[in-house]
């Protein structure tokens, strides 16, 4: 693992963390409330371009999970943001993410200890 994929990968955890704190509130607040949506989004898009860092990084995704589909998400959110379903990215943030969360759970640790090495022993 390189320091950016470790970065990009405590990234996305902290990322996942926020989707959950959305999530937390429930659907209704989710459903009512347009800046939890628009806060949804950005998470949602930001996830999809690290999936595409890590991507072409050749990181394999864990057994169940494919960066091509966070990839698509991100462009459905990004260029057909008038087109939203809400019921839609409410299941990618309640179910997809918080699956991503536990299937990402031992890369999460790898890439904190690999962080937490002096840079100088990076070379080995």
């Amino acid at each position: 693992m390189d320091r950016r994929v470790a970065k990009e990968l405590l990234h996305i955890r902290d990322w996942l963390s926020l989707a959950d704190d959305i999530v937390m509130r429930g659907r209704d607040a989710y459903s009512a409330d347009g800046l939890l949506q628009e806060a949804g989004d950005s998470l949602m898009m930001k996830l999809g371009e690290a999936a595409g860092r890590l991507a072409r990084a050749e990181l394999e995704p864990p057994s169940g999970m494919v960066w091509t589909d966070a990839i698509a998400n991100r462009n459905w959110l990004i260029h057909q943001y008038d087109e939203i379903d809400r019921a839609l990215t409410w299941v990618t943030l309640s179910r997809d993410l918080a699956s991503w969360r536990m299937a990402l759970a031992d890369t999460f640790r790898l890439a904190e200890a690999y962080l937490s090495k002096p840079r100088d022993t990076d070379h080995l």
